[in-house]
């Protein structure tokens, strides 16, 4: 049985594992999200309306804003796990150091898209 969380001190690359895998999960939440917007583009303007209406609510842009953290947190910390597999940044201090990498990428292109929504007038 492994040691509960009480007994290991918190850090930050422990912080990023645990999002791994939540961002794993909302992703799976969001391509859902995805196929539902094609299909209801399909089925025509009035199911499509009324998808796009339930977007452009407060809750759905919510969603669409979990979504691209999660695709963009997911995505840096895939490639942080890719250069691991090559030996490469294993020590300690690299690791953690590229944890707070992938957390200010996936923070900052949130926030690009955020703002180029927001200038295209769409959010």
């Amino acid at each position: 049985m492994s040691p509960h969380l009480q007994v290991w001190r918190w850090h930050v690359t422990m912080t990023t594992s645990i999002l791994h895998r939540i961002s794993g999960g909302a992703l799976y939440v969001g391509g859902l999200i995805v196929a539902a917007w094609a299909i209801t583009l399909a089925m025509g303007p009035e199911p499509y309306a009324q998808f796009l209406g339930i977007m452009g609510a407060w809750y759905g842009k919510i969603a669409l804003l979990g979504f691209t953290g999660a695709v963009f947190f997911h995505l840096g910390n895939g490639v942080r796990h890719i250069i691991w597999d090559f030996g490469h940044g294993l020590s300690k201090e690299d690791a953690s150091a590229s944890s707070y990498a992938v957390l200010g990428f996936a923070i900052a292109a949130t926030l690009a898209v955020v703002a180029i929504a927001y200038m295209m007038g769409l959010v």
